[in-house]
């Protein structure tokens, strides 16, 4: 089976004002043969989402104006914005509408659902949606808006921007793509409005900004972030929030933005495999956003100078997002005006500076967890997550049923590059359920397109293993397929183990369950509300691949070697030398220094190619 989500990199997407007019085309002849007498323009299936729809529609018809002059469009501009002026705005409290500050305020929202009281927990992104749509149309609108149609839609947008930033909570949902975009609709909205007002809005935005957004920033992997859904990072949503930080930078000019969006950037890079895959989030494990994801990939991977775009996204929502019939849908049809104008071409190469939570080159990669754990491994095109045993997730040794990789003290990194090698060595202090202190050395070298894995720890009783990931998908075109085979080979015995109990929280990579779906039955609030990480947290065993301890190492040490994406034999060979442990595999020769490190305590490492 596939992956529903993760489809081809959106790099693959060619970007040039050719390809943009085409696709602009294609939605005027969409559009136009939709239109009702009304001047509705929204999908007929859709029945959520569904407030700012036709609007959205509306404004990719006014920027197709602007560019083409087409004849037939300034009717179905005029007649697509009364029909929402008319029948899609909404100043009645919707009943059961939880998150107001002020009731019976009058003034407009957008709904999520039509009908009151149907779902009206997304009103308030729907209602940010239909703000940004509003203003992108006032951006496009001369002449082909009338001025008093015009001042009607100013006069909706500066309604819609006070009821999301004083008749309600701001944020409610703590989505952070959901704020920040708010924020770009204040910043937009004011150039629009009499200076006086204007500067208010302007000010209005970047105090929320600073106050309920930055504040708020979660901490992961050395970066702070945008909150998203209650947690840092979201495989959807990230990306969707990288968007609204560039065209917030394009409009306003403010620097943080650039800074913030420069760091979650960089962030998302080092936790992207080379092939574009990526999982996990408070929000959805596996479900990666498509056009809503351009603009920050390509404005900030320039800026940084890295290959964002390998980012798999859902190609099936590429250049707009479409119903299940693959037809036009007008929801965040503002970002797609937004690519549209930007004039920023995909920056394709890989980064080359070195990252504490990533190593990566050529085809192979090794994404780091917040604890210096392999989050996700790449070689060969299938992709490792970290297995689960007795309710513990990782890579690294277990003994006796305990798997050794949660740190108790400080982790030490040191990156090397060495004749066409790239290294990384992680030194862990780790305590055992005996209450001894240890210290787990993992070295993990690379020459783009195998990967080697070592990992010395004091010696343990018993018949330790190294727990080293669970086989989950590989690459099969555009497409990422899911697997339960592994390309690993390892210098001790190598087993790869399925679950031997039934139920949600054992996961058998030979079923079709995706990990998403595993997640979510796991999770404590149902799929699309929980927290798909928190549920994986509960797995208790897994598929995953053991490899016993390699011959030859010295006697006081256990020490494991697998190989990632490579068939044949390995047979390293270890010498324990005063400068520490040496290991010379068919590829290279290294030396990882002891535990106590130098006179600062940093682990020496040196590498070099046989």
């Amino acid at each position: 089976m596939h992956l529903l989500r993760q489809l081809g990199p959106l790099h693959n997407l060619p970007d040039t004002p050719e390809a943009y007019d085409a696709v602009l085309a294609d939605v005027v002849e969409h559009a136009l043969a939709r239109l009702t007498p009304e001047g509705n323009l929204e999908h007929a299936d859709r029945v959520d989402d569904i407030g700012d729809t036709s609007l959205g529609v509306t404004s990719l018809l006014a920027l197709a104006w602007q560019r083409r002059k087409d004849p037939r469009l300034p009717e179905a501009v005029g007649r697509g914005l009364r029909f929402h002026l008319r029948e899609r705005v909404f100043t009645e409290d919707n009943p059961g509408y939880p998150n107001l500050r002020r009731r019976g305020s009058g003034l407009p929202h957008a709904r999520y659902v039509l009908e009151d009281g149907a779902h009206p927990i997304g009103d308030w992104p729907s209602t940010v949606w239909a703000l940004l749509q509003a203003v992108n149309i006032l951006g496009t609108a001369d002449p082909v808006v009338p001025d008093e149609d015009r001042r009607e839609l100013v006069e909706l947008a500066h309604g819609y921007w006070l009821w999301l930033t004083e008749a309600t909570f701001f944020n409610p949902q703590e989505a952070g793509n959901q704020a920040i975009g708010c924020v770009v609709g204040g910043l937009m909205l004011a150039g629009h409005l009499p200076t006086a007002e204007g500067e208010s809005v302007r000010a209005r935005a970047m105090s929320l900004y600073a106050e309920e957004i930055r504040a708020r920033r979660v901490r992961d992997r050395g970066a702070l972030l945008p909150p998203e859904h209650g947690g840092a990072y979201d495989n959807n949503y990230g990306p969707i929030s990288l968007s609204f930080l560039a065209q917030a930078h394009k409009v306003s000019g403010e620097p943080v933005f650039a800074a913030d969006g420069e760091v979650l950037a960089r962030y998302l890079d080092a936790r992207l495999t080379v092939g574009g895959f990526d999982i996990g989030g408070p929000r959805y494990s596996e479900q990666h956003s498509g056009f809503e994801a351009v603009l920050g990939l390509r404005h900030f991977g320039r800026r940084i100078g890295a290959d964002l775009g390998r980012y798999r996204g859902d190609t099936r929502w590429g250049r707009h997002a479409v119903g299940p019939d693959g037809a036009i849908d007008g929801h965040f049809a503002f970002m797609l005006v937004w690519q549209i104008q930007d004039a920023t071409r995909w920056h394709r190469t890989p980064s080359r500076n070195p990252a504490r939570h990533q190593l990566r080159a050529g085809t192979v990669s090794v994404a780091f967890d917040q604890r210096m754990t392999p989050s996700l491994v790449e070689a060969a095109g299938t992709y490792y997550l970290p297995a689960a045993v007795n309710r513990q997730h990782g890579f690294g040794p277990v003994v006796d049923g305990f798997l050794l990789s949660r740190p108790m003290g400080e982790v030490r990194v040191r990156d090397l590059e060495s004749d066409g090698l790239s290294a990384k060595l992680v030194t862990k202090p780790v305590v055992g359920r005996d209450h001894v202190l240890r210290h787990v050395r993992s070295l993990y070298v690379t020459d783009g397109v195998s990967l080697w894995t070592t990992v010395a720890v004091e010696r343990l009783e018993g018949t330790p293993y190294l727990l080293a990931g669970l086989p989950y998908a590989t690459d099969d075109g555009d497409r990422v397929r899911r697997t339960a085979d592994a390309a690993v080979t390892s210098a001790g015995p190598l087993r790869l183990t399925h679950p031997r109990t039934d139920g949600v929280d054992h996961f058998d990579a030979r079923s079709e369950t995706t990990q998403e779906l595993a997640a979510f039955a796991l999770a404590a609030d149902p799929r699309g509300y929980g927290n798909p990480d928190e549920g994986w947290r509960h797995l208790v065993t897994s598929t995953a691949l053991e490899a016993a301890p390699a011959p030859g190492a010295p006697h006081d040490l256990h020490v494991f070697a697998v190989r990632y994406g490579s068939p044949g034999p390995l047979a390293p060979t270890f010498a324990d030398t005063p400068a520490g442990l040496t290991i010379s595999t068919e590829a290279f020769t290294a030396l990882i220094g002891n535990p106590a490190g130098d006179d600062r305590g940093e682990p020496a490492l040196e590498l070099r190619r046989r």
